[in-house]
């Protein structure tokens, strides 16, 4: 059998988590066994239509009194449990914060390796992987040998497609843990008081860095102008203070796969390219034509932004794009 991590909320399961299933589907059929899921929470069972349109045949529902909330090692001690229980001998999660932190727990409580950020698996006597490294900035071609074998996959590297079927068979799992499994467990949610989309569901994205000067009003009025838009920025303006860090697109803020991404005044080094090489184009925006960003844009204009910025703002007016 081979075993999902699935994570879930009030608007259904989350996307990272369907692409993920879609390299375990394929993974399985290579395998000739069933494919299965685990979530956590009683009202995971809502799930179970989705699921069975994604490939899943059984969904495991973990619930337990002291699981109200993300525990990662109890997490961590259910999936080994259940893996244990149904004879898994491959356990994949997306490549998510919580699902690379719950495998890595489920990883050092089995005592074997874990293959984070994988693209494609080749299965045979030991799995062939592809896989990210260094931010995406470097693909590795390995060979897993383990016993379970442990795998993340790569956030938005993948396209989750149905392929029809009936739900999930639903069973209820109660895990048995130790204390020590609830030692670490999420205290409470602190919302970004942020409006607008958010930077992943956003279909077009345009960030400011160091150029702006920490000015990102031309840079939010373009972003108005335009239908599914949202505001970014690169780590410098961060660092500077300009915008807040649930606005930075990079290795260490968030990573987005818009249709078009236009930065502007950003340098384009390695750490934000990792965050927004899934973007179907680049605009580049920026005064040097020699910076990285510039070499690594689809489209390239060197221009002030100051300028530019309200001019492409200006000619959507024009166009009747405004809305």
């Amino acid at each position: 059998m081979v075993l999902t991590y699935v994570e879930h909320d009030d608007d259904g399961v989350d996307d990272v988590s369907l692409e993920a299933l879609t390299l375990a589907r394929d993974v399985a059929d290579a395998e000739g066994e069933p494919l299965a899921a685990i979530a956590f929470g009683a009202d995971a069972e809502g799930a179970a239509d989705v699921l069975g349109a994604h490939g899943v045949d059984a969904l495991t529902v973990v619930d337990h009194d002291d699981l109200d909330s993300y525990t990662p090692e109890a997490y961590a001690r259910a999936i080994v449990q259940c893996a244990e229980e149904s004879g898994a001998g491959t356990v994949i999660a997306p490549g998510t914060d919580r699902g690379a932190e719950t495998l890595s727990h489920v990883a050092a409580k089995l005592d074997e390796t874990l293959a984070a950020e994988v693209t494609d698996v080749e299965v045979g006597d030991a799995y062939e992987i592809t896989r990210q490294r260094w931010g995406g900035t470097l693909i590795e071609h390995a060979e897993l040998h383990a016993d379970t074998n442990l795998l993340t996959v790569a956030a938005n590297e993948l396209s989750a497609a149905e392929t029809g079927g009936d739900p999930a068979d639903v069973t209820a799992f109660t895990p048995d843990l130790d204390p020590d499994d609830l030692r670490v467990r999420l205290d409470r949610v602190e919302e970004s008081d942020a409006d607008g989309i958010p930077l992943a569901e956003a279909r077009v994205v345009v960030s400011g860095g160091r150029g702006t000067d920490g000015d990102f009003s031309e840079i939010e009025e373009l972003a108005d102008r335009v239908p599914n838009a949202a505001v970014g920025s690169s780590r410098a303006a961060v660092n500077e203070g300009w915008r807040p860090h649930d606005d930075q697109v990079g290795q260490t803020g968030n990573k987005i796969a818009p249709e078009l991404y236009i930065p502007c005044g950003i340098s384009g080094a390695v750490q934000h390219m990792v965050g927004c090489k899934g973007s179907e184009n680049i605009l580049a925006i920026n005064t040097d034509p020699e910076a990285a960003i510039m070499q690594k844009a689809d489209y390239a204009i060197v221009a002030d932004l100051h300028e530019t910025v309200p001019a492409i703002a200006d000619e959507l007016d024009a166009r009747g794009h405004a809305e």
